[in-house]
């Protein structure tokens, strides 16, 4: 991904979370420059991976195969000094822009429509080997009620809808088209996006970018040391 592109999408995703009125922590509108100046208090952002998120799986075809996230909070399953246990995201998906098939080995999570459009969400279990299971039905929980359907079902999740994803359940999920963009939220167990996602098919998990300007907001992986 260009650095270009990734700054005018981090702006885009500000406006529409404002048009919600969800108000994001105020290190998501750090600068650069305001990063420079930050010390070890400031060692569970970077820890933590907590701030902007912009994914295209290493694909280079963002706008089919992406998505915006913001980690506003998040313990750590690696490091014991963290005792928080939960995470929390918000993430921004657009029309048929899919965030691909994959499970989580240690985390547990609910997705919630939070507003905008429509979320489609596939599910299927997995199997001991990790593979698809395209036979045995899902049982998961939407909202507190628990449902039966059949494996690769697409449930349509309205504003103020949720699904509880249990842990090696696969789910894909993307905007129907014609609705609009989804403000999701996302409420865990502790979040690890360098070594808890089991894509279905090989990708990576963070992009390639090229700097052709200068960055707007730094990604949660490129924060600087604590001086």
């Amino acid at each position: 991904m260009k650095r270009s592109e990734i700054n005018a999408i981090i702006k885009d995703a500000m406006a529409f979370a404002d048009k919600f009125s969800f108000r994001l922590p105020p290190f998501a509108d750090w600068t650069p420059a305001d990063w420079e100046t930050k010390g070890h208090e400031c060692d569970e952002i970077r820890d933590n991976m907590l701030g902007w998120d912009i994914t295209d799986y290493g694909l280079g075809k963002f706008n089919e195969v992406g998505l915006v996230l913001v980690t506003i909070r998040n313990g750590n399953q690696n490091d014991p000094k963290y005792e928080k246990p939960y995470a929390e995201k918000l993430l921004i998906s657009d029309e048929d822009q899919v965030c691909p098939m994959h499970f989580h080995w240690k985390k547990m999570e609910d997705i919630i429509n939070r507003g905008g459009g429509i979320m489609m969400m596939q599910l299927y279990n997995s199997l001991p080997n990790e593979d698809l299971d395209r036979e045995s039905p899902v049982t998961v929980v939407s909202d507190g009620v628990k449902l039966t359907i059949p494996a690769g079902t697409i449930l349509e999740l309205k504003p103020g809808q949720s699904v509880t994803l249990t842990h090696g359940l696969y789910h894909a999920f993307w905007a129907k088209k014609g609705t609009g963009k989804v403000l999701i939220g996302e409420v865990s167990q502790c979040n690890d996006d360098n070594t808890d996602n089991r894509f279905y098919e090989k990708m990576g998990r963070f992009p390639k970018i090229e700097e052709d300007e200068e960055p707007f907001r730094l990604l949660c992986t490129e924060y600087p040391a604590a001086k």
